[in-house]
């Protein structure tokens, strides 16, 4: 503590004056009154409370004291020095990951909001730049001065969901360091010193991490599948707390109508896993517990049951192109000899026997035909709007000969007025050319194709899949607008050129246009379902003329206040005393 008007301590002499005049003011002389009717009741008061009766006699004296006291001390302007941002600039790096709102009476993120706030008092006029994490960090503010400004942008603040990637926006600090002396707050929940880029010596980090003893209740997996007669479940749980725990596991359907449910005992720090089998059959389920811990977020998880990938298979007589074409798409594919082909009923097939478009389960892709003979084909390549065609536009392909069409299959692609690709009532794709009767594979739309194909018949016609939260992904849809809508019916946003962006709560979504409907889920990542011991600490330090910048908080404020209460305090004793006393 220090003073920085010291010269204005002669000021004390004021107190001192009125002191003396109390000491040499007019004394009135004591008149006897011959009556003893109170004499009785006023020396019993005086006896038991002698100091108060002094302290009311002189209240006037000693509150106007300690005002002239308390504003001599205001002149002196006393403050206390504390440590402030210290450089010619500031950086906040705010994470803003899905465990930012895990946290006992407020979250993580909410009071590093208000930490940030408080310390926009202590800019001094500092640039400030303000980033937040995630796949793609984004400078909210840079180098910006305005107070009001730096205010409203962390007011604005939220979370993302995504994962943080503090490395990147790490990377993106540095860019606006160069050699400026710079202080650098990153408000995260735990961040490992080893990651800190300490190359530079005119950097200070400052980290604020989240509290230490939050408790966590994870589900860590929800899986369901279904053999189209009824479905089976599987749930871990991951109880991340030193005791043991209790909790009750539910499983909904999309309208909340709760499945099962079950008591589930988790010993402390250690994973649970439980099956739900014969379950019924529901295109959606939600598994959820009951957990009383800091981080509600990670206490349950959805699934669309005909989410799941099946296999791909490709008969071993197709062109070299197409095997290659499919594998680099999905590496899981599988080349079968063409009499092996036919006793893949579970997997996607890709072939030119014919037969299989009536034994096979599921539709199949259908290059060429192996029933019908060729004919030559003259014209270019004209398409319809179809999903198969949202990134590859068969442009500049010459198509030499093509297979006799089927009639009751539906036209998507054509050369001249002859069918090119058809699609079967039952879903199948039939393209009805040879790879070697065409230079399509020297465009770069052909790995497209295989890629839109595989997409639609290995997952289900009304799934998207599984995203994470704002995850940007092309999908393959149908020409036409499309839009995200929530499962309240709300709009999010639209899809543009077949990319899709996710929104940033996890949860079910739906993409539609005019006359189609498909699903898709956002999902928390695997790292975003457990939360870390908070870790806060500072490394490095900058120096201005050899000393650390100090800011000055001044008690004026509080001393004026003080003085206006005992100035009311004055008024009110002389006010019962009669002013003309």
């Amino acid at each position: 503590m220090g003073f920085s008007q010291i010269l204005f301590s002669w000021t004390a002499i004021i107190p001192v004056i009125v002191l003396l005049y109390y000491f040499f003011r007019k004394k009135y002389t004591d008149q006897t009154v011959s009556s003893t009717l109170f004499w009785s009741e006023i020396m019993q008061e005086t006896r038991v409370s002698p100091y108060l009766k002094h302290l009311q006699k002189n209240a006037l004296l000693y509150l106007q004291l300690l005002a002239l006291l308390i504003l001599v001390l205001a002149l002196m302007n006393p403050y206390v020095k504390k440590s402030t941002i210290v450089g010619a600039q500031t950086i906040f790096i705010v994470d803003t990951s899905a465990t930012m709102l895990a946290g006992k009476e407020q979250s993580t993120f909410d009071t590093h909001k208000k930490e940030m706030l408080s310390l926009i008092d202590e800019l001094d006029g500092r640039p400030v730049t303000l980033i937040t994490t995630g796949n793609t960090p984004k400078a909210i503010l840079q180098q910006e001065t305005n107070t009001k400004d730096i205010e409203k942008a962390i007011q604005q603040l939220h979370v993302t969901y995504e994962t943080a990637q503090m490395n990147k926006g790490l990377d993106v600090a540095q860019a606006f360091v160069g050699d400026t002396p710079t202080s650098i707050y990153v408000f995260t929940d735990a961040l490992d010193k080893k990651q800190l880029p300490m190359e530079k010596d005119t950097v200070k980090w400052i980290v604020k991490g989240s509290a230490k003893d939050l408790t966590n209740i994870a589900m860590t997996r929800f899986a369901a599948t279904t053999d189209g007669q009824s479905a089976m479940a599987l749930v871990q749980l991951q109880n991340d707390t030193d005791q043991e725990q209790h909790v009750t596991l539910s499983l909904e359907n999309a309208e909340g109508n709760e499945i099962v449910a079950e008591s589930v005992t988790l010993p402390p720090s250690e994973a649970v896993t439980k099956t739900f089998k014969d379950l019924p059959l529901e295109d959606t389920m939600t598994a959820k517990i009951d957990a009383k811990d800091d981080y509600a977020v990670d206490n349950s998880q959805t699934v669309l049951l005909q989410t799941a990938t099946s296999k791909v298979v490709i008969d071993q007589s197709m062109h070299q192109l197409i095997q290659k074409g499919f594998q680099t798409i999905n590496s899981s594919v599988k080349i079968v000899p063409s009499l092996q082909v036919a006793d893949s009923q579970d997997a996607t097939v890709v072939t030119n026997q014919t037969t299989l478009l009536e034994k096979m389960d599921k539709p199949i892709v259908l290059f060429g035909r192996d029933d019908v003979e060729k004919v030559e084909a003259t014209g270019g390549v004209g398409t319809t709007s179809d999903a198969l065609f949202a990134f590859s536009e068969l442009k500049d392909i010459y198509v030499s000969a093509v297979y006799p069409g089927f009639d009751d299959y539906k036209t998507i692609a054509s050369v001249g007025d002859q069918p090119f690709i058809q699609r079967s009532p039952e879903g199948d794709i039939v393209i009805l050319a040879d790879i070697a009767d065409t230079d399509w594979p020297l465009h770069p739309s052909f790995p497209l194709f295989l890629w839109s194909a595989e997409q639609q018949l290995s997952e289900s016609i009304d799934s998207l899949g599984i995203f994470t939260p704002n995850e940007q992904r092309a999908v393959a849809l149908a020409q036409g607008d499309w839009s995200v809508y929530s499962q309240e019916d709300e709009f999010l946003s639209s899809i543009t050129n077949g990319l899709l962006t996710a929104p940033m709560k996890p949860g079910i979504y739906s993409a539609r246009s005019n006359d189609e409907e498909k699903r898709f889920i956002v999902q928390l990542q695997a790292q975003e379902r457990v939360i870390e011991k908070g870790t806060s600490y500072t490394l490095g330090e900058l120096q201005d003329n050899g000393k650390e910048e100090i800011s000055k908080t001044s008690f004026v404020p509080w001393l004026i206040l003080i003085i206006l209460v005992l100035l009311v305090s004055e008024w009110e004793v002389q006010r019962r005393r009669g002013f003309t006393n």
